[in-house]
């Protein structure tokens, strides 16, 4: 009898044994090409009486059946939009005071017309080129402070990621900049391109949509003549550091499918690319940049693919020009909103953008002269920018071939008008 007992029992551990390897040591290969975390590993049980019974009665225990981890429900894809200056001049808040009834503000009606491109988007970025904040009453030209409602606004219209790395980031100094940071803090957006300290300018911010994984960095030509004080509070990274950026974007290619980078570069009211955009998006490019967002011109440039040295292709938007302003430039009244897919081929981890668009807008905003509020204060899409608006524009020399004459420089195979 006993002998009996002891064979049952050596049977007993060996089909637990068995069971607990068969669970337990099988990798989830697909979850680490993924790159997500392994599934915590499962026993399975064996009822001890039926393994006894089954050795009485002769039968053979049937094999546990193996727990096979679920699928993933990533898509590997990503819709994907950028904006470039979204430049709050005095005439546009002081509307959106009227608009909220002079008790608060909205902006609803500065982008009315061009929500319908958010539709569907999963990652959104906006250039907002002047600090967001209450701490101070706003501010237009030369040294820009616009209220939190703005922000407010951008989140509400779809955007989820905001680069501050812009000229006009240090107008409020130090205070102006960490108050700004907190605001954003406060709505759980990514933000970028100006930080609070040295330790959080290296700490690179990412996320992770459909099974993409971003990083993002921002830096900029200058600030306009303000610096922060060395031992003070605030962090922002030029144009000209390229060892510090070279070593942040290749951190940052190590940790992330997607590397954006937004350049705030170009000379301001020129179409034409300067030698250090020329110069600058190759090098971020060697360096693993594979999304660059470029602004600071206040007018649209061209764009393009750009050879990866791992065989793929980045992708430049070298200018997106101003998403909202009053500036009185006709060059500076059309911009571009980019758009593309993003997708990974989960198995090789390889990234490529596919169905590029470069939409053209225009800033509009009308007047009776220079020393009035200027009203009607909106973005525009320039397929629905019709030769009335053109004619309402408080820019007199604005016509419509002077429209297209700064949309030509976007290359056909990108532009829609949509």
């Amino acid at each position: 009898m006993k002998k009996e007992l002891r064979a049952a029992a050596a049977a007993f551990s060996l089909i637990f044994a068995l069971s607990s390897c068969s669970s337990m040591g099988r990798e989830d290969t697909d979850a680490l090409e993924n790159g997500k975390d392994k599934p915590s590993a499962t026993i399975t049980t064996v009822d001890k009486e039926t393994v006894l019974e089954e050795l009485d009665t002769g039968t053979t225990a049937p094999e546990p059946e193996e727990e096979v981890p679920p699928e993933d429900d990533y898509s590997y894809t990503v819709s994907f939009l950028c904006a470039g200056d979204n430049l709050i001049h005095d005439n546009i808040y002081w509307e959106a005071w009227e608009n909220g009834g002079e008790t608060h503000y909205d902006f609803t009606d500065a982008y009315a017309h061009v929500e319908k491109y958010f539709n569907g988007v999963d990652l959104a970025i906006l250039n907002q080129e002047t600090l967001v904040t209450d701490l101070y009453e706003p501010q237009s030209y030369p040294t820009f402070i616009s209220p939190t409602a703005v922000g407010d606004k951008a989140i509400d219209l779809g955007f989820n990621a905001f680069s501050m790395s812009n000229n006009h980031v240090l107008d409020g100094g130090a205070d102006g900049l960490i108050s700004s940071l907190d605001y954003w803090d406060s709505k759980g957006v990514v933000h970028y391109g100006a930080y609070r300290d040295e330790a959080d300018a290296e700490d690179i911010k990412t996320t992770e949509i459909n099974g993409i994984t971003f990083a993002f960095l921002g830096y900029m030509e200058h600030t306009n003549g303000f610096f922060l004080d060395e031992d003070g509070p605030g962090k922002v990274i030029y144009l000209d550091e390229e060892d510090v950026i070279k070593r942040q974007v290749e951190a940052a290619d190590k940790i992330a499918d997607v590397v954006v980078v937004s350049c705030h570069f170009g000379t301001e009211i020129m179409n034409e690319l300067n030698q250090q955009q020329i110069d600058m998006a190759p090098k971020l490019v060697e360096w693993g940049a594979d999304l660059i967002i470029g602004t600071q011109a206040h007018t649209l440039s061209t764009c393009e693919y750009i050879d990866k040295p791992d065989g793929g292709r980045a992708f430049c938007f070298y200018g997106l020009g101003n998403f909202i302003s009053t500036m009185y430039d006709v060059k500076s009244l059309v911009g571009e909103i980019g758009k593309l897919t993003i997708i990974k081929d989960p198995s090789t981890g390889s990234v490529s953008f596919e169905n590029v668009k470069a939409i053209p807008i225009v800033s509009h905003f009308e007047g009776y002269d220079y020393y009035s509020p200027w009203f009607n204060c909106a973005v525009y899409p320039y397929a629905e920018y019709t030769d009335d608006l053109i004619a309402r524009n408080y820019v007199a020399e604005l016509t419509r071939q002077g429209i297209e004459d700064v949309i030509s420089y976007i290359p056909e195979e990108f532009l829609s008008i949509e």
